[in-house]
């Protein structure tokens, strides 16, 4: 009897953590430093591009929550009054962590679901890939900066250069980590938004692209990035549209 009650009193906290139910989503967001009052927005891009208010609370003592439904992941990112930057994350079912870091938004940190976690870890991944180059532009600033005003185009010309090939490298060496972190996580967002991207390349490998389709996990395949693969590939797989047959002789003019 005891053992039975124990199992009741365990199912009963479960429920009780569990915030969120299926197609929904709860952000909670520490703004530690923040005033109270100061204004979050949490936005979404439109088909053109433009950022749409979804959301919008205030900070209460450090802290804020926002609660919505959400079908499938998407981009979204969270604007706090009078910062420059946004801060980016997946929406998606789950309850997502937002830690705002006031003096340096770009540091703030956004955790507690699957693919929120995958894409700081991708993004972390793609830094030091990237590092080479932006080490490159902080060093060479202000030398690009004195030749431009001395109008010097020899030094212009061999920082350009210089830039050019450091840059060729990075791009390759950051197309390898795409790839292969679409080949070794088909259950995660980016995936699809990896393979997306790869078929918007003119010199896209076709037959490369929709293996790692094929391999991604069913919910992927039905989001709006995972829907739009699918009909990239079959177009790009359509044979060349045959010219109009010709008019019949007795058309002819």
């Amino acid at each position: 009897m005891k053992k039975i009650i124990l199992l009741l009193s365990a199912a009963v906290v479960l429920i009780s953590c569990n915030k969120v139910g299926k197609d929904e989503y709860l952000i909670s967001g520490t703004a530690t430093g923040i005033d109270n009052g100061k204004t979050i927005i949490l936005e979404t891009q439109d088909a053109t591009g433009m950022m749409l208010p979804k959301d919008t609370v205030k900070v209460e003592n450090g802290k804020f929550e926002m609660k919505g439904n959400i079908t499938e992941p998407a981009f979204y990112t969270i604007q706090l009054e009078g910062a420059q930057a946004k801060i980016p994350f997946i929406l998606e079912n789950g309850e997502v962590t937002i830690a705002i870091d006031k003096d340096s938004i770009q540091k703030s940190k956004v955790s507690g679901t699957y693919n929120n976690d995958e894409y700081a870890t991708f993004n972390a991944e793609i830094t030091k890939v990237q590092k080479k180059l932006m080490d490159f532009q902080t060093k060479n600033m202000q030398a690009m900066n004195a030749a431009q005003q001395a109008k010097d185009t020899v030094v212009i010309n061999g920082l350009m250069q210089e830039f050019s090939k450091i840059q060729e490298e990075v791009g390759v060496a950051s197309k390898a980590k795409y790839v292969a972190y679409a080949e070794t996580h088909p259950k995660s967002f980016i995936t699809a938004l990896i393979i997306q991207g790869m078929l918007n390349d003119p010199t896209a490998d076709i037959a490369k692209s929709e293996k790692l389709y094929n391999g991604l996990d069913e919910s992927l395949k039905k989001t709006k990035p995972g829907i739009a693969i699918k009909t990239k590939l079959a177009e790009m797989k359509a044979p060349a549209a045959v010219g109009a047959a010709p008019a019949p002789a007795g058309e002819a003019k």
